[in-house]
């Protein structure tokens, strides 16, 4: 009895540590997303680069925070384990956070107090090294929380080890929600020394704050952590089983040599099996991540491509304007509702009707419901560019012609133009804008005309040059909704998939694989940004392969000679989106030998 471990605190069924963490990663997600929220616009108006070097810069930041994960799984299963991982790095990245915020001070380098920083170089140098350092804190320790949250169960605890994973899932966009809500209003203040300018030393300050209790909340809960201790450099001895597999299996290519069952066998001369058995585990799980990456490529465009269609759309909510950056919130809130129903509701009625929905068949769901919400996205864009005006195409031209004499004026063009009259606008000064000037004016070119008047007045005119488009916003939340849906079932299931398909050395180690796809999504869209001609080819190849394997794997993976439904997809652009056909055909699933 005295050698019994001794139980650990548990609410609800649920051990109690849980709880620290969940708190610890909404704190963290809210440092990150409302840093993140703010990013562009800092780039763009505090150290004045361009749209495309901001863009460029943001991007290669997000891609970089989901590729060091790899990093910290190593450091975790190998070297330091996952507790001390996540206080490490979290220390970094609560550094990193500060720098972002200090290098956001105007008046550090204000010298002649004219409201303009004065050493521009300092301030990218500071946020350069702050970037930096949160992308290696948040991304160090995005593998390890998630994979020592599920250390916390045991092994007959599945169930609620599951709906942890949807607990967890929940913070995270809880956390994001109310970051992208809070930070642009902290960032529209006005704050300063000797010149008032917009504040972004709080819109980055209070995620640095958010980030330091993060890391104080989990330290709480360290007496009730199950802490699995490090069991050596695995990744090397992955990494040389496997390359010596590799040699191996090349020098006994001859046909006198007998075959082996798997490649990894040829490993065996050196290797104990069950190494062997956890690399073949591990193999097969990031063999079905192949495809996944196109899940993230039209996912993280709803901050670029969909905000940016919300630029052409009305937000005239009744009371509230709405602004395009602003309907990227309809996510969090989506995710926040329909977490907590489809965990509760819709699996457990799925389950009533005896349909086997295995994790890889809720991941298949997932990537068709996102192609979906691209189809939804350019129905959408459709209409939009019904109420575009005809700009000139190229080789093409556009004049405008103001009259501001008396009388009408005859303009005579040239041959092939019809010639114009031109009615008289009187004396007036005309100063041209592109901006909003209130609720009235959403985005759109227009021209302040200023009538010289009688007794020292001046009447203002406004005159729309381009109709304001009279589709809504509101016309995107299906396309939001159908997303949302896909990254339910995809996303939180992925979570969980990774961690149990994971040899129990290793489980950071995939669960960073699982984050690594999010990362080679953020590249694709880097690709796409930069080479129109070879994104449609790589689009369509990748999705290809993700929708004909997924179709096999998942409808056909364990019944033998039985005809199956296979979907194959053809593919096109239209109005700037991916459109996406399908057709079903029936193929034999070959006996396997």
């Amino acid at each position: 009895q005295a050698a019994k471990k001794k139980k650990k605190p548990s609410c609800f069924g649920y051990p109690l540590s849980i709880f620290f963490i969940v708190i610890n990663e909404f704190c963290e997600r809210f440092s990150y997303y409302g840093m993140r929220a703010v990013l562009v616009l800092y780039f763009k108006f505090f150290l004045h680069w361009d749209d495309n070097l901001s863009t460029a810069i943001y991007h290669t930041f997000v891609a970089l925070c989901y590729l060091t994960p790899i990093l910290g799984a190593i450091i975790a299963d190998s070297w330091l384990g996952k507790f001390k991982t996540i206080i490490s790095l979290s220390i970094v990245y609560t550094i990193g956070q500060a720098i972002m915020a200090v290098s956001s001070i105007n008046d550090l380098t204000d010298y002649n107090r004219d409201g303009i920083p004065d050493n521009i170089p300092l301030h990218i140098g500071l946020s350069m090294i702050g970037l930096i350092l949160i992308a290696f804190g948040t991304g160090g320790i995005k593998p390890c929380v998630s994979a020592f949250g599920g250390d916390q169960f045991e092994e007959e605890q599945e169930k609620q080890r599951n709906r942890f994973f949807s607990l967890f899932y929940l913070s995270v966009n809880a956390g994001s929600l109310l970051s992208t809500i809070i930070t642009p209003i902290l960032r529209g203040e006005e704050c300063g020394i000797h010149t008032k300018q917009q504040c972004y030393p709080l819109a980055f300050g209070v995620p640095a704050a958010l980030m330091a209790v993060s890391l104080m909340v989990f330290i709480l809960g360290s007496k009730m952590y199950k802490k699995a201790h490090p069991q050596g450099n695995i990744m090397l001895q992955v990494s040389k089983c496997i390359g010596f597999a590799v040699k191996n299996r090349f020098q006994h290519r001859r046909k006198q040599f007998p075959k082996r069952e798997h490649w990894l066998d040829w490993a065996s001369e050196k290797y104990d099996k069950r190494l062997i058995t956890q690399t073949k585990m591990v193999l097969r799980v990031l063999f079905l991540y192949i495809p996944l990456p196109m899940f993230w490529a039209l996912f993280d465009q709803q901050g670029s491509r969909w905000t940016l269609q919300a630029t052409t759309m009305d937000g005239n909510f009744g009371a509230i304007q709405i602004q395009p950056d602003q309907m990227q919130t309809v996510n969090p809130i989506l995710i926040v509702v329909m977490v907590p129903i489809v965990d509760a509701v819709v699996y457990p009625l799925i389950k009533k009707c005896h349909f086997n929905f295995t994790p890889l068949r809720k991941i298949t769901v997932g990537m068709f419901l996102a192609s979906l919400a691209f189809v939804a996205a350019a129905l959408v864009q459709v209409q939009i560019d019904k109420t575009l005006p005809n700009f000139p195409k190229e080789g093409q031209s556009q004049i405008k012609v103001i009259n501001l004499g008396t009388d009408v004026a005859k303009v005579d063009i040239g041959p092939g133009v019809e010639n114009m009259s031109v009615e008289s606008l009187m004396h007036i000064f005309i100063f041209r804008k592109h901006a909003t000037f209130s609720s009235l004016f959403f985005n759109v070119p227009f021209s302040l005309l200023l009538f010289q008047c009688n007794n020292n007045r001046l009447e203002l005119r406004y005159v729309e040059d381009i109709q304001p488009n009279t589709v809504h916003m509101a016309w995107q939340i299906p396309q939001y909704f159908i997303m949302t849906c896909g990254e339910v079932v995809f996303s939180v299931t992925g979570l969980a998939f990774s961690y149990s398909q994971a040899p129990s050395n290793m489980k950071s180690v995939l669960q960073a694989g699982w984050l690594l796809t999010v990362a080679v999504g953020n590249i694709i869209v880097l690709i796409v940004a930069g080479a129109s001609k070879l994104s449609e080819q790589c689009i369509l190849i990748a999705y290809y392969i993700s929708s004909v394997y997924y179709t096999v794997m998942v409808q056909g993976r364990t019944i033998i000679d039985k005809p199956h439904s296979l979907l194959f997809a053809s593919f096109r652009y239209y109005g700037g989106f991916l459109v996406i056909t399908t057709r079903q055909e029936h193929v034999i699933k070959k006996k396997k030998h």
